[in-house]
C-alpha cells in the first residue's frame, strides 16, 4: 500500500459541467499492488466468459468505509474498502464483482432511465478516470489514499439501477460463474447481508443498497441455483490465501489502533501478523513493524509484497541501502509490477550512482509501459533520471509527460516544446513530443 500526494480535480472537473450538492462528496483511490493483483485474479475468469476484455477493465479501489460497489465511466469498477474489510470471504468480493460485470456486459450505464443526469454525471467521472489512474501513485512508497479535492464526485449519486437492470446483472452473473464452474454462494451470502437492510429508511441504509435495490426475488433466484449447483468450486487456496492478507493489510492501515486488538503480538497466521505490521507501521513504530516484517520473511523470503513493505518502512526511516535489496527481491519475484518497479526505481535514485541511475531509468521506462503504471511519479522520477544523466531532452518529455498525466496540459505543452528544441527532428523523443503537444491542444 502507498502513501499517495493529493490530485486537484477542481479545474478538470470545472469542464465538465457542474454537480449537483449531493454529488459533491470526496472520492479517494487506493493504489496496493497486491490487492489490485487479488481482485484482478478473482475476476479474470468472469471477464472471460463474458467475453469482456480484461485489458479495458480497470478496478479502482475507493478508500471509504461504506459497503459499495459500482460501475461508472464505462468499463470501470470501483470497489469500496469497507467492502472488502466487511465480507467473511473472496467469494463473496468474486459474486460482487460479477455482478458488476453484469451490468458492463449489459450495457446498463446506458440504459438508465435518467439517462441525460447520468450522461453529465458520468462525463465528469470520465475526465477523473483520465487523470486518477496516472495521478493514484503521487509517491510510490508510505501507504494511503489519492484524495481526489476540488469538486468531489459523489459516488452514490452516479447511477441507480432498476429492479430490473438488477436482476438481469444477477441472472448474468451467474451465467459467468456457472462457465467458470465457479460458486455462487458467495453472492447469495453478500445479498443476504443486505436483506434487512431494506427495511430501514434510506438514510441508515449501506449505499450498495441505495444504487442496487435487493428483493426477495432476487435473493430467491441466486438461492435456486446454488441449491442448483452444489458442486461448484470456491476460490483457489493461491488467491483465498493473497485476499486474507490484503483484507488484513486493509484493516491494519486504515484501523491501526482496532487492529492490534484484532491481530494480538501471539497471532501466529500470516494475515494476523501482516495486519499487525501495517498497523504498527501506520502508529509511528517502524521497528516493531519491521521486527513483525521479519516474522514474515523468515517463512517467505523472497514474497515480493513482505519485501516491498520492509523497502517502504526502511525508505521512510531513511535506511534506503537496507531498502534497495528489498525491492529487488519483490521486483525479482512480479518484474512486469509497475508500482513495485517505481518504488525500486526511487531507491536506486536515491543511493546514486552511474550505475543505479541508469539501471533506474529502464526500470521506470519498464514502468510507465505497463498497464496503470504511467502514473505521474514514475514520470517525474524518470525526468530526474534523464536530467541526472544528462539528456536534458528526455527529461523534457518525461516532465511533459508528467504534466498530462495530471491534467496540466498548459505544462504539457513547455515541456514538450522545449523538448523538440533539444532532440534531433523525426528521432522518437521529438515524436512523443509532437504528440503530446497534440493530445495537450486537443483536451
Amino acid at each position: 500500500m502507498r502513501r499517495f500526494l493529493c490530485l486537484l480535480l477542481a479545474g478538470a472537473l470545472a469542464l465538465a459541467g457542474p454537480l449537483s450538492a449531493h454529488a459533491q462528496q470526496r472520492l479517494s483511490l487506493i493504489r496496493d499492488a497486491e490487492l489490485e493483483q487479488t481482485l484482478r485474479g478473482l475476476i479474470l475468469p468472469v471477464l472471460e466468459a463474458a467475453g469482456v476484455s480484461p485489458l479495458a477493465v480497470t478496478i479502482y479501489i475507493v478508500e471509504d468505509p461504506n459497503l459499495n460497489a459500482f460501475v461508472a465511466g464505462g468499463q470501470n469498477i470501483f470497489i469500496y474498502t469497507g467492502l472488502l474489510m466487511a465480507v467473511d470471504s473472496p467469494e463473496e468480493v468474486l459474486g460482487v464483482m460479477a455482478h458488476e460485470v453484469g451490468h458492463i456486459a449489459g450495457g446498463h450505464l446506458a440504459q438508465g432511465a435518467a439517462a441525460q443526469e447520468t450522461a453529465e454525471r458520468l462525463a465528469i467521472v470520465t475526465t477523473l478516470l483520465g487523470l486518477a489512474a496516472a495521478a493514484a501513485a503521487g509517491s510510490p512508497r508510505g501507504g494511503a489514499a489519492a484524495a481526489l479535492g476540488g469538486t468531489h464526485v459523489g459516488e452514490s449519486s452516479l447511477l441507480s439501477y432498476s429492479r430490473g437492470a438488477e436482476a438481469a446483472a444477477d441472472q448474468a452473473a451467474l451465467s459467468y460463474l456457472q462457465r467458470t464452474g465457479q460458486s455462487a454462494e458467495g453472492l447469495l451470502t453478500f445479498l443476504g447481508r443486505l436483506e434487512d437492510q431494506e427495511l430501514l429508511p434510506a438514510s441508515r441504509q449501506v449505499e450498495y443498497l441505495r444504487t442496487h435495490p435487493i428483493t426477495r426475488d432476487r435473493v430467491n433466484t441466486v438461492a435456486a441455483f446454488v441449491a442448483g449447483h452444489p458442486d461448484m468450486a470456491t476460490v483457489g487456496e493461491p488467491l483465498r490465501t493473497m485476499f486474507l492478507r490484503s483484507q488484513a493489510k486493509l484493516f491494519g492501515y486504515l484501523q491501526p489502533q482496532a487492529a492490534l486488538t484484532r491481530f494480538p503480538d501471539s497471532a501466529t497466521d500470516v494475515p494476523s501478523i501482516y495486519g499487525r505490521a501495517y498497523a504498527l507501521y501506520r502508529l509511528g513504530r517502524p521497528d516493531e513493524a519491521l521486527a513483525a516484517i521479519d516474522r514474515l520473511l523468515a517463512t517467505a523470503p523472497n514474497d515480493p509484497y513482505f519485501n516491498e513493505f520492509a523497502g517502504q518502512v526502511l525508505m521512510e526511516s531513511n535506511r534506503v541501502a537496507d531498502a534497495l535489496p528489498h525491492y529487488q527481491r519483490a521486483v525479482a519475484a512480479q518484474p512486469n509490477e509497475p508500482l513495485l518497479l517505481t518504488a525500486l526505481a526511487q531507491a536506486r535514485l536515491q543511493v546514486g550512482g552511474a550505475d543505479q541511475i541508469a539501471t533506474a531509468v529502464g526500470e521506470l521506462d519498464r514502468a510507465v509501459r505497463q498497464p496503470g503504471g504511467s502514473t505521474p511519479i514514475a514520470w517525474h522520477l524518470l525526468a530526474t533520471a534523464y536530467g541526472q544523466t544528462g539528456d536534458l531532452g528526455l527529461a523534457a518529455v518525461a516532465l511533459a509527460e508528467e504534466a498530462l498525466a495530471s491534467g496540466d496540459n498548459e505544462t504539457a505543452r513547455i515541456q514538450a516544446a522545449r523538448a523538440m528544441q533539444v532532440l534531433p527532428a523525426g528521432s522518437p523523443g521529438h515524436l512523443r513530443a509532437l504528440d503530446i503537444q497534440a493530445t495537450a491542444r486537443d483536451d
